[in-house]
């Protein structure tokens, strides 16, 4: 994916997309490597979004 911001919905969309690839078993072991690196990055992210989030909520209460 380019170097664009992504929304949290964004991010959930690729990791879903990554599951379903490597769960279909047809990727190559480079391939599924490069996805699941990808996965990990996209999991830290949201984790991070989701955190930020919180954050802000809190802040307002």
């Amino acid at each position: 994916m380019d170097k664009k911001i992504m929304t949290f919905e964004d991010v959930m969309d690729e990791l879903e997309l990554i599951v379903q690839e490597l769960e279909g078993g047809e990727l190559s072991l480079d391939d599924s490597v490069k996805k699941y690196t990808r996965g990990v990055e996209l999991s830290k992210q949201a984790y991070e979004m989701l955190k930020n989030a919180e954050a802000k909520l809190e802040i307002k209460e």
